[in-house]
């Protein structure tokens, strides 16, 4: 029998695992945004992004942007890429969060 307790704490490392590859994946989308877009790096505050002086109201700017998918219209094919797997990544990490929570309170439950 798999011990339950052992699988909610792979699930934990998979969901750390995949965070990280989030975190990659964020920091290269700014690279190429600068790069591409300098106006839209500095509306979303490319350059505070990962401080602790950066600006949240800014950063939640590129959220918004890549959850609405307005990059879409955007010139550079690159970007899309980035911005695509950056929103495929989220959903993902989002997801195994909230298995988290759910596997944490069954865990609670049947223990």
């Amino acid at each position: 029998m798999i011990n339950t307790v052992a699988l909610f704490w792979a699930l934990c490392v998979v969901c750390v695992i995949n965070m990280a590859r989030y975190y990659s994946s964020l920091r290269a989308l700014l690279v190429v945004l600068r790069g591409c877009d300098p106006l839209l790096y500095q509306y979303v505050d490319g350059s505070g992004f990962f401080t602790a002086h950066g600006q949240p109201s800014k950063q939640l700017r590129l959220v918004r942007y890549i959850y609405a998918q307005r990059y879409l219209d955007h010139h550079d094919r690159e970007f899309i890429r980035r911005c695509e797997r950056v929103r495929r990544q989220f959903m993902l990490t989002s997801g195994l969060c909230g298995l988290i929570i759910v596997s944490l309170v069954s865990l609670a439950i049947w223990h």
